[in-house]
């Protein structure tokens, strides 16, 4: 495969953007790029509020002197010119402003038009779908590799389902299946994008068909990512429900995408919970969400319930842990892996946003343009900076 050399493009004044940088998530990862950007990399804040900025950079200073110096560039998710400016001035544009359906669009439009790289924090389905349509087409025109899903969502499913298929054998019929454990708290903005999605039931299906209308055809390869039923996993001593998440979706794309997924992929995505009265519980509460969010107000009560910009103190977060463990089966083999780290939801997220963004700033990646997976972006180049950034990815058993 042809790598994509990052400086391949014209010069531009930033090499990242981080947008959205004063919310609690675009905080602590503003925080991260602070401790761990390479000094040359030229980087950014942006926002609304000039002020919160500026106390941002002061905080950011405290932890590392340089940052003192930090541009800010003011832009709103609602000024299209001032969002084209944006994506202009940079090689890549991280975002976390959310939910994406109302506030997003515009900003995916700005670079795929200025051909700039774009990440983002997004779980919501009819977003990617409907960007996919929108936006897909000029992003190969120009280069632009625009790559939703940077964080817990699906970052762990999506390299993790890689990491396990590269332990199977190849040109055979590959299943995979995910299982998610955590203790952790979802944010407010977590919880906003959850009930958006939920909410636009109608709208999801829709975007969802004129995307696959779009897409092009698989000739002689069979790819699938089906919602899988309430189980018993004897692999993991759980049992397993089914997470109509996004991750599912982008881990077939990612199959769909490179043929080392073989010629019939399968993955389906699961919590796994310990004991049978919890899981029932917890089913039941899933769906009385759901009932919920399709009332307008309901809905709007359930988000001030926890208001977006805010999240658990350093403490909380310190306890929190996340396991995505994956049973991979084909050509006679199977294989068991597990990719795990601390608080999923904000400092993990934060972290592998900040490294999509570096990623695709510095290193050298398969030459691909469009709305991308992480997995066909970045693959192993990701996979590695994570690691070394402490999200552990390991082979647990082999039979």
């Amino acid at each position: 495969m042809n790598e994509h050399v990052p400086n391949d493009r014209p010069q531009r004044a930033h090499d990242v953007v981080l947008f959205g940088a004063t919310g609690f998530v675009g905080a602590l990862t503003a925080e991260y790029l602070a401790e761990h950007a390479p000094s040359a990399c030229r980087w950014a804040l942006a926002g609304r509020d000039l002020g919160k900025l500026e106390r941002l950079r002061e905080r950011l200073t405290a932890l590392n002197p340089a940052c003192a110096d930090l541009p800010l560039l003011r832009a709103d998710a609602s000024d299209g010119p001032a969002l084209r400016e944006l994506a202009a001035s940079t090689r890549v544009l991280a975002t976390t402003v959310g939910p994406y359906v109302w506030y997003g669009a515009e900003l995916v439009e700005a670079c795929a038009e200025a051909g700039t790289d774009y990440v983002d924090l997004t779980g919501e389905p009819e977003f990617v779908d409907r960007m996919y349509v929108a936006h897909d087409a000029r992003a190969r025109e120009t280069g632009a590799r625009l790559v939703h899903a940077c964080g817990f969502d699906s970052i762990p499913a999506d390299l993790g389902a890689w990491f396990t298929v590269n332990r199977l054998p190849e040109g055979v019929p590959l299943r995979v299946d995910g299982f998610v454990r955590s203790n952790a708290l979802f944010s407010g903005g977590t919880l906003a994008s959850a009930l958006t999605a939920l909410g636009r039931g109608p709208q999801t299906l829709a975007a969802a068909r004129t995307r696959r209308l779009h897409e092009p055809r698989l000739p002689g390869r069979r790819v699938r990512g089906p919602v899988g039923a309430p189980r018993f996993s004897r692999e993991t001593g759980s049992w397993a429900l089914p997470l109509p998440t996004l991750d599912p979706a982008v881990v077939a794309r990612s199959a769909a995408a490179l043929a080392r997924y073989g010629p019939d992929f399968r993955y389906r995505h699961f919590a796994a919970v310990r004991h049978l009265p919890v899981a029932v519980g917890g089913t039941a509460a899933v769906g009385a969400v759901a009932a919920l969010a399709q009332v307008p107000a309901a809905r709007r009560w359930l988000m001030g319930r926890w208001e977006p910009g805010n999240g658990p103190d350093a403490e909380r977060r310190a306890r929190s842990w996340f396991t995505v463990r994956f049973v991979g089966e084909g050509g006679g083999r199977r294989v068991f892996t597990e990719v795990s780290g601390g608080d999923p939801g904000y400092g993990e997220t934060a972290k592998m946003l900040a490294e999509s963004a570096l990623c695709l700033a510095h290193d050298a990646l398969p030459d691909a343009a469009g709305q991308l997976t992480t997995a066909v972006a970045m693959g192993d180049a990701l996979l590695d900076r994570l690691r070394k950034a402490g999200i552990r990815f390991r082979v647990a058993a082999e039979d």
